[in-house]
């Protein structure tokens, strides 16, 4: 052996000896993003909270991850442990991207926006609203129970609570709020009289959820839950922003027995906060007795939200 072929030799060991170290630090962090991403129910409170608000965007984190082991030339273990990461958010939110919605026919479309207290141009926002061509409207964060005029023209029936309300092409019935324990009406039921049955629907806006501050939402979601667990109705919508994400383990306290219409029919993540770049889903529309054939969001001006849209076969 020459002296070339000898350093080349001791080289070569030199740099598999060196590969795993490289590729330890990476390991240890795609390890631990795993850990939290199958275990975040284990973190308690608030923190746990804004965890499962963010879940889906810790996807992210596995692409710097590939760099630098990727840089580091660390292949084993680092690369490769790269890939549990990727595999558990896959497992976890990739089936979003992957669904389709049942399509076909449908007898009822409805709509939930919030409508925002500081918007500007509110009569722009209705106008939005109206081009989808909805059944039904459930509108909250009414500024002071005000709105625009073009919806009592466009729908026959409405109903207003507090800062929430109902306008529909169907007679409402038995309007009357929710009692959440906020001070104000911010929560109403009444039920939908359609040609194939009536509908039990609610509007809501939660309390809001702000990290390390869960508690007034936590108590809101467990009013309302309560109420619905003891609503006997046969067909139900829930309508609204409940300050809660498609991701957030309260939202448990709804799902079931409800389900999530986005869940059902949609695709994607169904991101409506903020209106300029959503990074959440904290406006839903739950249902219990119907069959839900699309869901999608719809992008409004003036609202700092998306409204959620979904159709549904009675």
């Amino acid at each position: 052996m020459t002296l070339q072929t000898e350093i080349g030799v001791r080289g070569d060991e030199e740099h598999t000896e060196r590969e795993p170290r490289r590729g330890l630090l990476v390991s240890l962090a795609s390890c631990v993003l795993a850990a939290v991403l199958t275990g975040h129910r284990a973190v308690p409170g608030g923190p746990g909270t804004l965890l499962d608000t963010a879940l889906p965007w810790l996807g992210l984190l596995v692409l710097p991850l590939a760099v630098i082991a990727a840089v580091r030339r660390a292949w084993w273990p680092g690369l490769a442990a790269v890939l549990l990461p990727a595999l558990v958010w896959s497992l976890m939110f990739g089936g979003a991207f992957l669904r389709s919605a049942p399509g076909g026919p449908y007898d009822l479309r409805v709509i939930g926006q919030n409508m925002y207290a500081g918007n500007r141009t509110p009569a722009a926002t209705a106008a939005a609203l109206l081009s989808t061509r909805a059944d039904v409207l459930a509108l909250v964060e009414l500024s002071r129970g005000s709105y625009p005029e073009s919806l009592d023209t466009a729908f026959p029936h409405h109903a207003v609570k507090g800062t929430v309300g109902i306008w529909s092409r169907f007679p409402i019935r038995d309007a009357e709020p929710v009692d959440l324990d906020m001070g104000w009406t911010r929560a109403m039921r009444a039920t939908l009289v359609t040609p194939k049955g009536d509908i039990t629907t609610y509007v809501a806006h939660l309390a809001s959820a702000r990290p390390g501050y869960t508690s007034k939402r936590d108590a809101t979601m467990h009013r309302l839950s309560s109420t619905l667990r003891a609503d006997r109705s046969k067909r139900i919508l829930l309508l609204g922003d409940l300050n809660t994400a498609t991701t957030d383990r309260k939202l448990g306290e709804l799902v079931p027995p409800l389900r999530e219409a986005h869940e059902t029919a949609g695709s994607g993540m169904g991101f409506t906060w903020p209106g300029g770049f959503p990074l959440t889903r904290p406006d839903h529309i739950l249902y219990a007795g119907l069959d839900a054939v699309n869901a999608a969001t719809v992008a409004t001006p003036g609202s700092d939200h998306h409204a959620v849209q979904a159709d549904f076969r009675l």
